[in-house]
Parts: structure tokens; C-alpha cells; sequence
């Protein structure tokens, strides 16, 4: 095995090794609640979708690729292509919508009661399942074409025209134009949820930064005394944190992923080397490895029932907005 191939199959490896484990985690703590207490709150479950999601990236992606790179198992022929093409692919986009769905909903959550504001977030809750089965079928159906055009890589020159190298398969588009607009739906697809992402998680920023600056103010006035404040300033302080990071999160590295994806659209002949599909594959698939990091380390329901695994006692209320 030369060291491309060795290297390749190691980050693949360590992909799996981190992200399998915390998705599984972070699932596994939310249905424990929802079985403790029957119900989970909007966020609750917008993470939780979430998080079985980037299980499905890691899980059927990096896993697969690891196993067929140290020649212990194969999947990648013509149909194990389509399959895990299409799940791999779904799975990717859904990531990013959902994130998209819980910055929103959390933007929402900041709106003073009684405002169409809140009206909205009322009713965002009340037709979640709605909202998933949009999300899911978007991106099922714009992820179809890919899967159907899959085939496993075999040496056949025509595989090498209007086709997407992915190392043991070949997405071979039957004309450049059909390529080129299956490549732009898929780049709007992901382009469009992380701007609005963006956006919210930037509304977020600002009601933070100007509620601390209000709490600052009364404290000022009240003479410095009482620290009734410091629980919600700390609250405040670890939803910023934990939107800044996985806002950078998604634009550093799916921001890498479609740079690399418009540039293989752009090349006409097929790439004989997989080393950019595989670049885009490893940084999607890196942050549904990190991702369930901050999750565990933001949310203190799932650090609850990661640490104690016992009843869970009985606490303040929580705010939706630190619930990422």
C-alpha cells in the first residue's frame, strides 16, 4: 500500500473513530430523556435529528471508505455505489439544513413574548415534523441524480468524460450539461441554508450583545451589588460561544468543500486522481465528527446524562437559546 493510499485510509479511520462514538453519545443521551420524560422541546429535537445525521456521514461514509481502503471490505461496485452515494449525499445536505432549522428556531426563541415573532416560533414548533419532511424531501431529491448516475470504478474510458472521480466509484453524468446543473443545485442547495445560518446566528450575536450591555447598565445603576445577573450572563456567554463556533465551523469547512466542488465542475476532462473529491469528503465529513464535541460540551442535558446516567434531578428552567 503506498503512502497515499495509507494516509487516506488513516484520516478516513480517524474520522470514524471520533465521530461515530459522539453522535452515538449525543443520541443515545437525547432518547434517554425523551423516554425519562416522554417529550423533548423543539431544540431538543432539531439536535437530535441532527446528530442522527452526522452518524449517517460518518457512519456509511467514512466507515465504508475506511474498511475498502485497508482491502477488508468492498461495498463499491455498481450498486454499493449508488447507495452509499445517495445516503452519503443526503445526509451531508441534511446536516447543513438542519443546522440551518435550529439557528432559526433559536432566533425565534429571543423574540418578546407576545409578538408575531413568537407567534411564528409557536408554530414553528407545533409543525417541526412538517418542517423535517420538507428538508428531507429537498435534499433526497436533489441528491437522486447522483446516486442514479453511480457506478463503481472500472477502467473504461468513457468514465472518464463528464464524470466526478470518488475514488471507487464514478458519478458519470451522461453530458456536460447535465453535470453542470445537477453541480449547481447541489452548490444553491448548500449555499442557501448556510447564508441564512449566517444571518440568524448573527441576530443571535446582537440581542446577546446588546441584552449583556442592558444587564451591565442596571447593575451600574443598582450601585455594582447583587450577582442575580451571573447565571444569565453566563448562560448568554456559553449560546454566543456555542453559535460562533459552530457557525465557523460550517463556513470553514463546507466553505472548503464547495470551493473544491465548483473547481472539479469547472475542470472538463475527469480528474484521474480522487484526491479533491476526497478533500471535500473529509472536511464535510470532519465537522459531522466534531460536531457532537460541541454539543456535549454546550448542552447541559446531554452532559448530564453522559456523566451520571441516573435520574435526572430536578433543575431551573432552561433556556432554548443554549440548548445547541
Amino acid at each position: 500500500m503506498d503512502a497515499e493510499f495509507l494516509t487516506r485510509g488513516l484520516l478516513y479511520l480517524s474520522l470514524a473513530v471520533f465521530g461515530v462514538p459522539g453522535n452515538c453519545a449525543v443520541i443515545s443521551a437525547f432518547l434517554l430523556a425523551l423516554h425519562r420524560k416522554g417529550h423533548l422541546l423543539p431544540a431538543d429535537a432539531i439536535v437530535l435529528h441532527l446528530a442522527s445525521t452526522n452518524l449517517l456521514v460518518v457512519g456509511v461514509r467514512c466507515v465504508l471508505e475506511t474498511l475498502a481502503t485497508f482491502h477488508i471490505a468492498n461495498v463499491f461496485n455498481d450498486a454499493g455505489c449508488k447507495g452509499v452515494i445517495f445516503v452519503y449525499r443526503t445526509s451531508r445536505a441534511l446536516s447543513i439544513w438542519l443546522t440551518f432549522v435550529l439557528s432559526g428556531y433559536q432566533c425565534l426563541s429571543i423574540a418578546p413574548p407576545g409578538s408575531r415573532w413568537a407567534t411564528a416560533r409557536s408554530l414553528f414548533a407545533q409543525y417541526l415534523w412538517v418542517v423535517f419532511l420538507a428538508v428531507w424531501v429537498i435534499n433526497v431529491s436533489i441528491s437522486g441524480p447522483s446516486a442514479v448516475f453511480s457506478v463503481g470504478a472500472k477502467n473504461d474510458t468513457k468514465l472518464m468524460e463528464n464524470s466526478i472521480n470518488v475514488q471507487f466509484c464514478f458519478v458519470s453524468f451522461p453530458s456536460a450539461y447535465a453535470k453542470d446543473a445537477n453541480g449547481a443545485a447541489q452548490t444553491v442547495r448548500d449555499v442557501v441554508p448556510m447564508s441564512l445560518m449566517t444571518t440568524a446566528s448573527f441576530i443571535i450575536l446582537v440581542f446577546l450583545y446588546r441584552h449583556s450591555r442592558q444587564v451591565k447598565g442596571l447593575r451600574s445603576g443598582a450601585g455594582g451589588g447583587g450577582g442575580g445577573g451571573g447565571g444569565g450572563a453566563s448562560a448568554e456567554r456559553r449560546a454566543a460561544i456555542t453559535v460562533v463556533t459552530l457557525v465557523t465551523l460550517y463556513v470553514l469547512m463546507y466553505g472548503v468543500d464547495n470551493g473544491l466542488w465548483v473547481y472539479t465542475l469547472t475542470v472538463k476532462q475527469t480528474l484521474s486522481s480522487a484526491l479533491l473529491s476526497d478533500l471535500r469528503i473529509f472536511f464535510s465529513s470532519l465537522f459531522a465528527a466534531i460536531s457532537p464535541v460541541v454539543i456535549i460540551v454546550s448542552n447541559k442535558k446531554v452532559k448530564k446524562h453522559l456523566q451520571c446516567g441516573g435520574e435526572e434531578k430536578a433543575a431551573g428552567p432552561e433556556t432554548t437559546v443554549s440548548t445547541v
